[in-house]
């Protein structure tokens, strides 16, 4: 029985990589782009080559942006008293849909998850706490998603917020237990933000 020649077998095997794309997928987008034009693989080849230098994280709210400054850290254009903590920098966009978010972001990188390695030491809270004074920040926001890892990383942060003095409130419970804000409508995801209770 004949072989897919190498080549094509190591880039099936890095499209399974993504999320969602098993054999047949990786197989289906193989041949897909072995139809594609030289100059859009070249020029694919080229974006993803150089993903991770024209694509960085802000020092700041560690949101994604590229060389100029970031777009969800401008105070003049952002109301700095309400920061939403968030665990992934995707989520910052699914907030932004809904235009009616117009605070500050901070995320997380990640959720609490022992079983996984990831302690309170990975939420890295110095750099959170920090924020949270010299911006004076009246209220944060916990949008984490509604899973165990969530909920365990919410009341974590709700602790050692209190501590400090600051409003803590959690996203309205009308979204779907189990599921990750990306997966979250636009309207479903405002009436949870403007539904958010004390936490």
């Amino acid at each position: 029985m004949a072989k897919y020649p190498l080549p094509l077998i190591h880039l099936m095997s890095l499209l399974k990589k993504l999320p969602g794309v098993g054999s047949k997928t990786a197989e289906r987008f193989a041949f897909q782009l072995l139809d594609w034009p030289g100059e859009e693989l070249s020029h694919l080849s080229e974006l993803t080559r150089t993903l991770k230098e024209t694509i960085v994280h802000c020092d700041t709210c560690r949101c994604i942006k590229d060389q100029n400054d970031c777009a969800f850290c401008d105070e003049t254009k952002r109301d700095t008293s309400v920061l939403c903590i968030i665990s992934s920098a995707k989520d910052a966009y699914a907030f932004e849909e809904t235009r009616t978010y117009k605070g500050l972001y901070h995320v997380l990188g990640g959720l609490l998850s022992p079983l996984d390695g990831k302690t309170p030491e990975h939420l890295d809270l110095p750099r959170l706490k920090k924020r949270l004074e010299s911006h004076g920040i009246q209220e944060v926001i916990l949008a984490l998603d509604s899973t165990i890892e969530g909920d365990a990383t919410a009341l974590f942060l709700k602790d050692e917020l209190q501590r400090l003095g600051v409003r803590v409130t959690r996203l309205a419970f009308g979204l779907p237990i189990g599921s990750p804000l990306e997966y979250i409508d636009g309207s479903t995801l405002s009436r949870a933000l403007s539904g958010r209770q004390s936490f």
